[in-house]
């Protein structure tokens, strides 16, 4: 991709006065020669030089601009006419992926991150690994054929999914869906594009969404919590995510495992048998009667609310974020924002803001589409000589 942005040029120079010049454009308007000259701070010469590249490689299209639309005092002006020029945010395209337990979401964006498509489909918990990549490349095959976008058009795919996943893409341990504990994820779905595809957790990929989009916009110490049975989370410090060394940060579910007497699947049980987790009619069973009063219930729903607690409150008590966006099927849970305000103010030293995810069912897309769209800008607006 750098050589899109810098046709081939291999002078520094060049290429620091073609990002310049770039990230001017990409305010999604067009602007002139005069303009571009006054917002670089390049000369004329330079800018002129710069836009010809630009406009070869694809990413620069000079256009006609309306008469209304000319900035006052110039319809009638005697003398060359304005060049207008703006970024093609068509030239190329990116994917945010979600490869979920119940269903498989794809969001199509432009260069700019505008959404220009989507696709969602459902899919069975039990699916097989193979299967569900299958239902994978059939979303993906959809989404570019709504769009009307080659498969060669796509620039960065993200990806988002349940589990440990380290820096290569290989889930390290993947308990919510079937064969996914050890499957080298990124080496599979790399085999379906030509372009770069980045794997992250789900969890994290919800973080990076809401500061992006949702609730934590302009706030840089936040925690995300996934709320369910076994709760995740992902954290961003100082705008930033942490994964961990492994990947494993945030990992809040694991906790039963170190001597806590109630394991995930007996939390919301009303019955004295494990309740499968993955069994969204049975828990939405248990809430909704403890929210119709049913005392049984009630004490499951504590329990369940006491565990989400205490997670919570060993992330915040590391980390001290200034936000904490609860999300997953317990955002849906009525009043459970007030009771976890309060547990927090006397689990930890200093209680966080607590708000629910604003993104919805479409967080995790969006987070994945967020990453790739950061590696598209890395390489759009990169200066460094390439690596051979």
């Amino acid at each position: 991709m750098a050589d899109r942005l810098t046709g081939g040029d291999s002078s520094l120079l060049r290429r620091i006065n073609a990002a310049v010049t770039l990230r001017a454009l990409r305010t999604g308007h067009a602007v002139t020669l005069t303009q571009l000259v006054g917002e670089t701070g390049l000369s004329r010469p330079t800018v002129e030089g710069v836009i010809e590249g630009l406009v070869e490689t694809g990413l620069v299209a000079e256009v006609e601009q309306p008469r209304e639309d000319c900035p006052p005092g110039t319809s009638g002006r005697r003398g060359r006419p304005a060049r207008w020029f703006r970024f093609r945010a068509e030239a190329g395209h990116i994917l945010g992926i979600e490869i979920g337990v119940h269903d498989i979401r794809v969001i199509l964006a432009d260069l700019t991150g505008e959404v220009v498509g989507s696709h969602f489909k459902p899919v069975d918990e039990t699916l097989e690994a193979e299967d569900r990549l299958a239902a994978v490349r059939t979303a993906v095959a959809e989404v570019l054929r709504k769009g009307a976008i080659s498969r060669d058009n796509l620039w960065a795919v993200g990806v988002g999914t349940p589990g440990i996943v380290d820096r290569e893409g290989t889930i390290r341990l993947g308990t919510a869906m079937p064969g996914w504990t050890g499957l080298d994820l990124g080496t599979r779905l790399r085999r379906s594009f030509r372009c770069p595809v980045l794997i992250e957790n789900d969890a994290n990929l919800a973080a990076i969404a809401e500061h992006w989009q949702g609730a934590a916009v302009g706030a840089d110490d936040v925690v995300f919590v996934m709320a369910g049975l076994s709760p995740g989370a992902g954290s961003l410090i100082n705008g930033r995510l942490h994964r961990g060394y492994g990947g494993a940060a945030g990992e809040i579910g694991a906790l039963h495992l170190l001597g806590q007497e109630v394991t995930p699947e007996r939390l919301l049980s009303t019955t004295g048998k494990p309740l499968n987790p993955l069994d969204e009619a049975a828990v939405a069973r248990v809430l909704r009667l403890a929210r119709e009063g049913d005392e049984v219930s009630q004490v499951a729903m504590d329990r369940f609310l006491t565990r989400l607690v205490q997670s919570v409150a060993a992330l915040v008590l590391a980390i001290d974020p200034q936000l904490v966006v609860i999300g997953g099927w317990a955002a849906g849970l009525d009043g459970v924002l007030e009771p976890l305000r309060e547990r927090l103010a006397q689990f930890t030293l200093r209680a966080p803001e607590v708000a629910l995810a604003a993104l919805g069912s479409e967080v995790v897309a969006m987070g994945a589409l967020r990453v790739a769209l950061d590696h598209v800008e890395d390489q759009l607006f990169a200066v460094d000589p390439p690596r051979l």
